[in-house]
């Protein structure tokens, strides 16, 4: 009698701090063969996570970005009509087969792969609602038709499916049942050193901590219209590298009187820079 084939496990990965609650989240979906939803701030590493799923689990990867104007066909396949009507005017011989015209979408490439792929479909909250709704036979049974041909496709292996959402609507109630959840909380202090320290293995503890703190702060300031994110972060430090930025330029006697160097790689529109200006302006007047 011949055993099934052993569910593969993710235990981490080299460039990427996965959280043991994720890694659970991750081996769970494996297990029960449902998609992944991941949910986070933008900037937590929801896309990453995909890329290196893949990588540790030795899996080639598939990615579906999403846009507004994305429909849920195109993950299937698309019928190029205007091509095929067009090489018939020419009297292309092409015309003849019509799977010359059929243009795989990136389900059907998972479908058909002659491996167990990871297929991310990212940011999914960005299209029409009616959007997940739309995919969840494919999901669930892992086969769609091609009118145009007659064919039923199948999964020759069910892929990982990671699907991706910055929380900008909410999702179906039927979609959210046949996924398995996780949400990314923001990193702690201790979590976020050791992701900086996969980033930048030889920075100087002193910088990090100073940079930590202030970081932390920036983001507890009441009214921020866009709190920085974990790849701002390492923006801002890699700048702070760059340009050689001593640790005492990151402090000061009151954590609200300086306003952060190179902060244009932490605050992301004028709001939130003129809030900040204000907050230090009102504290040094008040002094």
């Amino acid at each position: 009698m011949t055993q099934a084939p052993r569910t593969p496990r993710f235990d981490g990965a080299d460039h990427y701090v996965a959280t043991d609650d994720l890694k659970l989240a991750v081996n769970a979906a494996l297990n029960l063969q449902r998609p992944l939803l991941i949910k986070g701030e933008p900037g937590t590493g929801k896309t990453m996570l995909a890329e290196e799923v893949a990588a540790a689990l030795n899996m080639p990867l598939l990615q579906w970005h999403i846009k507004s104007t994305t429909k849920a066909q195109q993950g299937l396949y698309e019928y190029d009509a205007v091509s095929r009507l067009r090489d018939s005017q020419l009297g292309d011989e092409r015309v003849k087969d019509i799977h010359n015209y059929i243009v795989k979408g990136v389900l059907w490439q998972a479908f058909t792969a002659n491996e167990p792929v990871v297929l991310l479909i990212d940011e999914i909250d960005k299209a029409d609602i009616e959007f997940p709704n739309d995919l969840l036979r494919e999901l669930d049974r892992m086969e769609f038709y091609v009118y145009e041909t007659r064919e039923m496709v199948r999964a020759r292996h069910r892929p990982l499916v990671i699907i991706t959402s910055n929380n900008e609507k909410e999702l179906p109630d039927a979609f959210l049942r046949r996924c398995f959840f996780h949400y990314i909380k923001f990193p702690d202090q201790d979590t976020m050193q050791k992701i900086v320290d996969v980033h930048f293995p030889t920075l100087k503890s002193d910088l990090l901590a100073q940079a930590l703190q202030t970081f932390y702060e920036v983001r507890e300031v009441a009214g921020l219209k866009k709190k920085p994110s974990t790849s701002e972060l390492l923006d801002w430090l890699k700048l702070l590298l760059a340009e050689d930025i001593p640790p005492e330029a990151l402090r000061s006697k009151d954590s609200k009187t300086i306003v952060p160097p190179l902060h244009g790689a932490l605050l992301k529109n004028e709001q939130d820079v003129h809030l900040f200006e204000r907050l230090v302006f009102m504290s040094r007047t008040n002094r």
